[in-house]
């Protein structure tokens, strides 16, 4: 289990008096007390003053000249006191500056709400966006409720669609908008007791609206107040500064004055954990399995779909509604923290659960209404002019959601995710139906040859657009002819679908393993459009949402109340000076690592421990697809000062000592199939994704070792000397012909796509200056074009991180099921000349000498495997006590 300073796992009834509240009501008595102290002195004095003067007769000449020589005497004094105290002939000004602007930022209670203020501060460009977007949405709102009631009461339809002449002198005159509208009071009269109602409901929803808004705007001052006073940031600076910088300078203020006063340094990591505290935990709620993301609906099969609405329900029921297991922001409940509540809580959460699905069917109408207008104001004027913007594709909440990492703020999940996007649409287009093609040829052409039709009619005699609704068979028409187009394929084009596929994978980081070499089948397309949906179909999904999400709740999500409360219960653990965070989110690869991604200290792959072992790592306590493995280097590179705890430490160096040995014994060795090495299969995928990651790839590869390379291949596997000499020697000649071999991998290749793009400044991932120890620079250094974009760097490491830590698993992974196959098979041979079980036999791994594999599992243990895995947490302590942080 990963220890560190700043980490302190204590069980909930430790948690029982907030220590955030305990030092703020120390501190309070402190002052009090001195307050008190000080008002009483000054009344002793006041009081004895008042009594010295009563018994003063100021009338008396004698006593008032003897008391203004004494006052004049005092004042003298006082001057010559003064001009000692004040050096004027030194040259230096003391100016007094009253230190309020320290206590201004100290003991900030709900620090998850100030840093997430923070952070939505810094990405919407300061105080007069923020304010400005604010109240453009109250007005949005109220325009909408305008519009549907002057739309419903306030038109002349008859005179407006020509049923009916306006009551003129001159029966040709032209209908004016004074004949359409309706007067005032007309208007008035015309509304019904159900639009009053409709209205009356309208002003109310408004009126909370504009409160809501005006308390988003007293925080988001205090916010402006803290960016100017605190770190010296004027708004007009916000788009040249990055989140790190804030960050860092956050920690400075921390030092300084404590606004969180249960610790006297906070780390990156903490900083992360309260703006994505709730985020944290739907990353490994959707790993695990236990979010409502796939669903039968009649007539249309299995469906797999998150729309915003489900989301926000979620959230709701999870984290933020009464009755959800948190308390507040920080806090999950006591009752957690005992294990015989399981039962009665998952009844509390089912109950929770029915609630908001009965409510959400009742307002399913009224919310359906409401996005269907909202989305057709949104998009209409996009649509008239560019009807092609439904073909166009976007990433799903969905697959936002599953290919995030822990810790992963919005702008570095936009950026990573953008870089993908091209690759992703390249993808998807590669596959066309012959049978779909077909029919949109045809219909294509029919299409065109009707609106050809109505416009040379409409050429010759203008007269045609004005036959009832033939501007809308016009748009028909347009609308098919623009489906059919995005139908047929273009012939000029040639896609490799697993070479995209390999580029995909190294910028969205996580795909399922069963997609690896069936990037062409048909299942993994149908699979990798939940991610990467039609626009088209996106908004479909969330117009319908209203009506989908009740039964979702109910029959989906509402069945799974005990496993959320065991998961809850078990991967909760509390932080110092933080609160209680998902356990998955500290990215402990000792506790919460995937044994097929782990490497050794010395940079050897090593085999998961044998079953109960003292090291053993549960598969329950991990997640799928090395999330947590791939979270910790993501992190470490965005944060090249985070300060890693030790375990974290020895697994980014084991990964880059391993790498570093696949490198040398590549360069050295006479390898004939060069693909069977992770790291030069890593390379050549890598040099697949753009012209820049081609040059770096090339530039590692054609490098000679250098001595500390051979130094540092040979401390983790050592050799006689005369064996080293000679790989020293020979790798020159050697690697003349590998190199030769994998630069036509790559220059075959290589895709005209350029993915390295540029980005705001503030949307930059990390600080400017790059990371400082990487993946590349251990192999080779940095490619001298890369070198002049320094957070370029760390995109292309993380890359190359991603294929070479996939590698590596398939390659464990390969290397367990062929170890299984095998002594599966003797065992299998002699229960067939032994039938029957023999007394104290098992069928448990009993390896022979050799290279360290991972034990091979048993039939029975195979099938309990399968059990546990289906299950969504063990049951286990949510706590795992108290540590000695």
């Amino acid at each position: 289990m990963m220890s560190s300073p700043n980490i302190n796992y204590r069980s909930l009834d430790e948690e029982l008096t907030n220590p955030f509240r305990t030092a703020a009501n120390v501190e309070a008595n402190q002052a009090k007390e001195t307050k008190t102290t000080t008002a009483a002195d000054d009344d002793e004095n006041a009081k004895s003053l008042f009594t010295a003067a009563a018994h003063l007769d100021l009338t008396d000449p004698p006593l008032q000249q003897q008391q203004q020589h004494h006052h004049h005497q005092q004042h003298q004094h006082d001057e010559q006191e003064h001009e000692m105290d004040t050096p004027h002939t030194s040259g230096i000004m003391i100016h007094i500056v009253p230190e309020t602007s320290k206590a201004r930022w100290n003991h900030i209670e709900d620090l998850d709400s100030f840093f997430s203020r923070m952070y939505t501060y810094q990405q919407k460009h300061g105080f007069q966006v923020i304010v400005l977007d604010e109240v453009l949405q109250v007005l949005e709102f109220a325009f909408v409720i305008w519009l549907l009631t002057f739309t419903m009461h306030c038109i002349h339809y008859d005179i407006l669609f020509g049923d009916k002449y306006p009551n003129k002198t001159t029966p040709s005159a032209k209908t004016t908008l004074s004949d359409v509208i309706k007067p005032a009071g007309e208007c008035i009269d015309d509304i019904g007791i159900f639009t009053f109602i409709i209205i009356f409901m309208a002003a109310i929803y408004l009126g909370i609206r504009l409160l809501r808004t005006i308390y988003h705007i007293i925080h988001y001052a205090d916010i402006k107040k803290f960016y100017n006073t605190a770190l010296g940031i004027e708004d007009a600076e916000l788009d040249n500064i990055t989140w790190h910088e804030v960050q860092q300078k956050t920690r400075k203020v921390q030092a300084e004055q404590h606004m969180c006063i249960d610790k006297e340094s906070l780390t990156e990591l903490d900083i992360y954990h309260r703006v994505l505290r709730f985020k944290n935990y739907l990353v490994a709620l959707m790993n695990k399995q236990l979010l409502p993301v796939r669903y039968n609906l009649p007539f249309l099969g299995e469906i797999c779909s998150l729309s915003r609405g489900m989301l926000f329900n979620i959230e709701f029921i999870l984290f933020r509604g009464p009755g959800s297991p948190f308390q507040n922001n920080w806090q999950l409940r006591d009752e957690f923290a005992v294990r015989s509540n399981q039962t009665d809580l998952a009844q509390r959460l089912s109950k929770l659960i029915l609630g908001v699905a009965l409510v959400n069917l009742l307002l399913a109408p009224v919310i359906f209404f409401w996005q269907l207008i909202y989305f057709s104001f949104s998009y209409a004027n996009i649509l008239r002019k560019e009807p092609s913007a439904l073909g166009l594709r976007t990433w799903s909440n969905y697959g936002r959601l599953y290919l995030r990492h822990f810790n992963e703020l919005d702008h570095e999940l936009d950026a990573r995710l953008n870089r993908a996007y091209e690759y992703a649409d390249r993808y998807l287009s590669s596959f066309s139906s012959p049978l779909g093609a077909v029919i949109a040829k045809n219909l294509l052409f029919i299409s065109g040859g009707l609106l050809l039709l109505i416009l040379g009619f409409g050429i010759y005699e203008e007269h045609v657009f004005q036959v009832e609704h033939m501007l809308t068979i016009m748009a028909v028409l347009t609308v098919i002819g623009v489906v059919c187009r995005t139908m047929i394929p273009d012939e000029n084009l040639i896609w490799c679908p697993e070479q995209l596929m390999t580029a995909i994978l190294a910028h969205v980081h996580y795909l399922p393993n069963e997609w690896r070499s069936q990037a062409h089948t048909a299942r993994v397309r149908n699979e990798f459009s939940n991610f990467f949906q039609f626009k088209a179909g996106y908004l479909l999904s969330e117009i319908f949402s209203p009506f989908v999400t009740p039964f979702v709740l109910i029959f989906v999500f509402r069945p799974k109340a005990m496993e959320i409360v065991k998961f809850f219960r078990t991967f909760t653990v509390s932080v110092r000076g933080v609160g209680n965070v998902c356990s998955f989110a500290q990215m402990d690869v000792r506790r919460h690592g995937n044994p097929d991604w782990q490497i050794g200290q010395s940079g050897q792959m090593e085999p998961p421990p044998p079953p109960h072992g003292p090291n053993t790592v549960q598969l329950p306590q991990s997640l799928v697809g090395g999330k947590t493995e791939m979270s910790l280097v993501r992190f470490t590179l965005n944060n090249p000062e985070w300060q890693m705890p030790k375990e974290a430490s020895q697994f980014i160096k084991g990964i880059r000592v391993h790498a570093m040995g696949e490198l040398v014994r590549a360069k050295t060795t006479n390898i004939n199939q060069p693909a069977e090495n992770p790291l030069t299969h890593s390379l050549i995928s890598f040099g697949t994704i753009g012209e820049e990651y081609c040059s770096i790839a090339n530039s590692v590869l054609a490098a000679q070792l250098s001595p500390a390379q051979l130094e540092l291949s040979q401390s983790f596997q050592p050799q006689p000397a005369a064996a080293a000499a000679a790989a020293a020697a020979g790798a020159g000649a050697i690697g003349s012909d590998f190199r030769q071999m994998l630069q036509q991998n790559l220059s075959a290749s290589v895709g005209p796509l350029d993915s390295m793009r540029r980005l705001r400044l503030s949307r930059a991932e990390g600080r400017l200056e790059g990371p400082g120890d990487t993946l590349l620079y251990n192999l080779y250094g940095v490619e001298p074009r890369l070198a002049k974009n320094p957070m370029g760097v760390g995109v292309a490491d993380m890359c190359l991180s991603a294929l070479y830590l996939h590698e590596l698993s398939d390659q464990k992974r390969k290397a367990r099921q062929s170890r299984i196959d095998e002594h599966i098979e003797p065992d299998d041979q002699q229960q067939q000349q032994q039938p029957g079980p023999r007394p104290g036999s098992s069928r448990g791994y009993r390896g022979p000498p050799g290279p360290p594999g991972p034990p091979p599992a048993s039939s029975s243990s195979s099938t309990r495997h399968n059990v546990i895995t289906s299950k969504a947490a063990e049951s286990t302590p949510l706590l795992m006590g108290s540590i000695r942080s």
